[in-house]
């Protein structure tokens, strides 16, 4: 007898302590139960046949509301229950998350001779993303070590670590850290932060794609992200510009950043 049901994420993961409420066809509260760790719900209570509306809260999450037929045998299963981030825009089950360097990317794009792009990419990065019960106080801090810029062609890679670019001597990490977090569509969001660049904090925002999440081979659960900005190197005091013919820049002052993110839920990485 009683009610049961689970509450899931879009991606099948539970929604720990979601709340289920009964109602009769008046409109009376007849039961009311937690979901647990699992995001199982299960009471006891001897329900009276017929029909009832459902409704399923929790922090964080729109809530959702369904029709429940009681049986003869007093007992309704409502099955699976699907909650949607509230906004409509889905993230990972909350928690923290490590970002995993071998299975990620950091590049950037600028212009060459006005006619061409210049792709580069940062080997050496970190990062931790903690996603909030309330999205909207969800975190992120990365930390990229600048003199690991590549671009596949030496001579440029050490151009761009010298004074007239990132200047690493001086400069040796480029670091976020986020500010705020704002829906912009289903699964993505604006993240606001703080970028710290050739020794100047300048706020940059990221639009952020949610790609899903899922298990790996390792026993851990990992999730997806895609990311861009646009950056100005002036706004960051690299000005260099060396001028070719017709009056075109070398180099652009536009970058192009794209971050292809996996982040290992928990505290740190996997050990190989």
């Amino acid at each position: 007898m009683g009610l049961s049901a689970r509450v899931r994420t879009r991606d099948g993961w539970a929604v720990q302590h979601a709340v289920v409420t009964l109602t009769d066809m008046r409109g009376n509260q007849v039961l009311r139960a937690e979901a647990d760790a699992e995001g199982a719900v299960s009471d006891a209570s001897v329900l009276e046949p017929g029909p009832y509306t459902v409704i399923v809260t929790a922090l964080g999450y729109a809530p959702s509301a369904a029709t429940a037929l009681v049986t003869a045998s007093g007992r309704a299963d409502v099955g699976s229950v699907v909650l949607t981030r509230q906004g409509g825009a889905a993230l990972p089950p909350p928690g923290v998350w490590t970002l995993d360097p071998a299975h990620s990317s950091v590049g950037a794009v600028a212009r060459h001779l006005g006619i061409s792009s210049v792709h580069g990419r940062f080997t050496e990065f970190s990062g931790r993303i903690e996603i909030g019960e309330d999205p909207a106080r969800s975190r992120v801090d990365a930390v990229i070590a600048a003199p690991s810029i590549d671009t596949g062609n030496g001579m440029r890679d050490k151009h761009l670590v010298s004074p007239d670019f990132l200047d690493v001597e001086r400069f040796s990490e480029i670091s976020y850290r986020s500010t705020g977090l704002d829906p912009a569509g289903p699964d993505r969001w604006t993240v606001h932060g703080e970028l710290s660049l050739h020794g100047v904090v300048r706020p940059v925002d990221l639009d952020l794609s949610y790609l899903g999440t899922g298990p790996d081979p390792w026993g851990g659960l990992r999730a997806a992200f895609h990311a861009t900005a646009e950056l100005h190197r002036e706004d960051f005091a690299m000005n260099y510009n060396q001028v070719v013919q017709a009056g075109i820049s070398a180099i652009g002052t536009t970058l192009k950043v794209e971050l292809d993110i996996q982040a290992v839920q928990g505290e740190s990485l996997p050990e190989a």
